[in-house]
């Protein structure tokens, strides 16, 4: 028995044996590891992070990146300042430059041509800065004095802009004083023409007129030319009234009391004055030499007309100082030129007591006024020499404006209230100021003011 058990265990302990000198002599080929050892192994290891150092780590690297972004934005934000007041410099030089170039000013040009040269430099070199990412600059300061440079920049530009409208503001004042020197030099020469064609008293209308040369055209000319006649001296008698310092609008109101002349327009006041003269000299134009007690035929008038028109005015007064045309002269001057007028204007009755003692006054005033009554008065004969005799009319204040029988002149009556478009707004005669005349089936339109 005890010899059968040996046999049973002596090989289990063989193998133990065995496996446990696999294992020391494993150990002894990896230099073993001992407890000490692993202790220190674990004590070697990192920790592990918790989370909220993570959350930390994380939002430190957030804000730094968000500082750098700011301080990148700052840093563009002071470059471009600084690029736009470089801007305005040159603006300002090249204003500069422009205007020492007329009248020409040798400092001025150079001055503004080296601050353009060195603001054009500096711009270069603020680029290759700027791509290179040199720049070192403070972003706050360099934004506080790129905005104190560009407003100096904007008022030196401010500042040329100035002296150049001052310098064109003289230059027209000085060419408007050309101009009205001209101008005033034209009028005097068309003074002395119109007084020369007024002292000739000639007229674009056959030498020698026939019954047969009455025609509607013949006596439309010798209207337009009376009408101009007529606002020849209402134009000479309102430059008498301006240089004796009267008031044109509390005359044309004494004159036309409910008149609605438009202020914002000039000479407008002027159709007053031609309504009171037409008015005075054609007053009795239907009578026969402006008296209903005369009676003469066509013949007669026909001979007066074409006697009459080869005269010069002062000759015919001369000459005739007690023919029908005389009295008409005298009469129409005493009517229409008021005794307090005539010494407002002139500081005297001089004229007046020569009219009425049968003189002709040897002033430019009494000339023309003796001019537009030639040719009322020649008017007035070919008138009767038609037949049937030709007749003048007159519209009456608030009539209805009709194209055919009237002529407006002023055609802003026809304009909106705005002033944007002609429309139909139904206008009403003012006041007549040139009377229409009726020539056979012709009509020669009457001349109103409307409101």
């Amino acid at each position: 028995m005890d010899s059968v058990d040996r046999k049973a265990v002596t090989p289990s302990k063989s193998r133990l044996f065995r496996a446990f000198s696999k294992v020391i002599h494993a150990r002894s080929l990896t230099g073993g590891i001992g407890h000490d050892e692993i202790r220190k192994d674990k004590s070697d290891e990192k920790p592990k992070m918790k989370p909220n150092s993570l959350r930390n780590r994380f939002l430190s690297i957030v804000e730094n990146e968000e500082e750098e972004k700011l301080k990148e934005k700052e840093l563009t934000e002071a470059v471009l300042a600084k690029l736009f007041a470089s801007v305005s410099e040159i603006k300002a030089a090249y204003a500069q430059l422009q205007f020492s170039q007329s009248p020409y000013d040798v400092d001025g040009i150079q001055a503004a041509d080296q601050i353009v040269v060195s603001e054009l430099k500096f711009l270069s070199e603020l680029k290759q800065a700027y791509v290179k990412k040199q720049i070192d600059l403070d972003p706050k300061k360099t934004l506080f004095l790129a905005e104190i440079q560009e407003q100096k920049s904007l008022l030196k530009t401010f500042e040329v802009t100035g002296k150049k409208l001052d310098s064109q503001l003289k230059l027209k004042e000085s060419e408007i004083l050309s101009l009205k020197e001209k101008l005033n030099d034209i009028n005097r020469e068309n003074k002395r023409m119109e007084m020369r064609l007024n002292s000739s008293g000639l007229l674009s209308i056959p030498d020698t007129l026939h019954n047969s040369g009455l025609n509607s055209t013949l006596f439309t000319t010798v209207h337009q030319q009376t009408v101009k006649s007529i606002r020849v001296f209402v134009r000479l008698m309102i430059d008498e009234m301006e240089l004796a310092g009267w008031d044109l609008e509390t005359a044309a109101s004494a004159i036309e009391p409910s008149a609605s002349i438009n202020r914002n327009l000039n000479n407008q006041t002027c159709f007053i004055f031609e309504s009171y003269v037409s008015r005075g000299i054609f007053d009795g134009f239907n009578h026969p030499e402006f008296s209903s007690k005369v009676r003469k035929n066509r013949r007669s008038f026909l001979e007066r007309f074409n006697e009459l028109k080869t005269f010069k005015t002062k000759d015919y007064l001369a000459q005739r100082p007690k023919s029908a045309f005389a009295k008409f002269c005298s009469s129409k001057f005493l009517q229409l030129i008021h005794p307090k007028m005539e010494l407002s204007l002139f500081g005297n009755l001089q004229l007046r007591n020569q009219v009425m003692a049968g003189e002709y006054p040897e002033t430019n005033f009494f000339t023309v006024f003796a001019q537009m009554a030639k040719r009322v008065w020649l008017l007035h004969c070919l008138a009767f020499s038609y037949e049937p005799v030709v007749s003048v009319f007159q519209v009456g204040k608030g009539c209805r404006f009709s194209d055919i029988y009237m002529e407006c002149v002023n055609e802003e009556a026809f304009l909106s209230e705005d002033g944007s478009s002609t429309v139909a707004v139904n206008p009403r005669v003012g006041f007549s100021v040139i009377p229409g005349f009726k020539v056979g089936k012709t009509v020669i339109q009457c001349q109103v003011y409307l409101y």
